[in-house]
Order: C-alpha cells, then structure tokens, then sequence
C-alpha cells in the first residue's frame, strides 16, 4: 500500500509543509504495564524515501528549498531520516538545496523567520505538532487546508480542524481552510493550476481587504457570518 503524504499550505504565510502519515510513533507497538508504558517509533527507508521524493518534487517546482525536520542528535529514527534524505536529494535532486534542523530549532524558527521557509518534510508526529503551531502565524486553525495524497492523483481535501460540533449550525465557522483545500484539489489532483491560483488569490484578496470572521477578528473589526465571507470570497473569484 502507498504511503499517504500530507501537504498543509498555510495561507497567509508561504510555505508547505509536508507530513509522513502512516508511519512513527503513532502507529508504533504500544505497551502499558502497571507502573509503565512505551510506544514504538519506527520507519522504514522506502517511507522516508517515498515522501522526501515529493516533498522535493513540490519544492522543484517552488523556491527549491527543502527543510527536513528530524531529532537525529538522539533518536536513532531521525538519523536513518537524515540520512535517506541527504541520499534521495543529493543522487536526484541536485537542483534543490536541503537543509536538515532539528524539530526544537524548527519550532522556534517557524515563529521567528516564517518566511524562510519554503517545503519542510518531517515525520509523522513532528509534523502534527508543527503545523497547529504554525497555524498561529495564519490566525486561526481555521485558515489551514491540507491534502492528503498517495502515489496517484487521487487524495483526499480538507481543513486541518475537526469537525467543531459545538459551533455546528451556528453560521460563525471560517470557511477560508475549506475554500483552500478545494485549490489544493484542483492543482494535485485535477492540474488545474491557473484555477488553483485564482482561488487563493481570490482568498488573500479578501483576507487583505480586511474581511474576517469571528475565529481571526478583532475587537474592532466587523465580523463576518460563514455564509457572509464565503460570498464574498466567491465575488472575488468572479
């Protein structure tokens, strides 16, 4: 079975960041005793390959810059990371400069210097971790579309929030996260990307015009209903 990738664009601010899903800790042998527990952290070169070859193939195709985010000054699994990516990118993507750093930097970095960033590739739990906190440069969770993608064209779209049942029915919802994840659709899946484009402009647009709803407002702003900036989103994209 192909190992899924999923790709979050963080709208407001310019980078991906590219996520191994079905591997790490979190699907690791788990163990719970009477006075303790462990999970399991594992990966496999073929799963590090496989994604660091698409996160190298977005960032051809972008600034190429690649950002491998590992712990390889102690896990044994980063350093297998770091060492399959140097290969893969060294031995096929010679025109994309790769710089590895290690999650605790990342974390701080990504507040710091946000614009720095172009792709970053990291294993399944960092990515999780990173991209709510990355979430906060955009304002809100709620800004954030994901894809997650396998070896084919197909993937699944969707904002990275849940599904927020005690908002549900009230029309107070960004719809901005949902609205990108259909860009991301059009460009991964359909290759549709002047549409693509049009859509995310039509959102920084709005943005930038000082439209918001109540999850990114201010005191003094005027907020906007669900509905309210979902058409006018839809206005700019014409």
């Amino acid at each position: 079975m192909a190992s899924p990738l999923k790709a979050e664009l963080l709208t407001g601010v310019d980078f991906i960041v590219v996520r191994e899903l079905t591997g790490g800790i979190y699907f690791g042998e788990k163990k719970r005793g009477k006075d303790s527990a462990s999970d399991l952290c594992v990966y496999q070169t073929y799963e590090v390959e496989r994604i660091v070859r698409v996160a190298a193939r977005i960032a051809r195709e972008r600034k190429r810059k690649l950002c491998s985010v590992d712990k390889a000054n102690v896990l044994e699994t980063s350093r297998l990371w770091r060492d399959v990516a140097t290969r893969i990118v060294a031995s096929e993507f010679p025109d994309v400069a790769l710089e590895h750093m290690l999650v605790d930097a990342a974390a701080m970095h990504l507040l710091a210097r946000p614009r720095d960033f172009d792709v970053i590739v990291t294993e399944n739990m960092f990515g999780d971790i990173l991209t709510d906190e990355a979430s906060m440069l955009a304002g809100s969770l709620g800004m954030l579309p994901s894809a997650s993608l396998g070896d084919s064209t197909r993937g699944l779209y969707e904002p990275i929030h849940g599904s927020a049942p005690d908002i549900a029915g009230r029309n107070i919802a960004n719809p901005c996260g949902t609205i990108a994840s259909t860009a991301l659709l059009l460009r991964h899946s359909l290759g549709l990307t002047e549409e693509a484009e049009l859509v995310e402009a039509a959102l920084h647009r709005v943005i930038a015009d000082g439209a918001r709803t109540a999850d990114i407002a201010r005191s003094a702003d005027r907020v906007l209903s669900t509905s309210a900036m979902t058409a006018r989103i839809l206005e700019q994209i014409g």
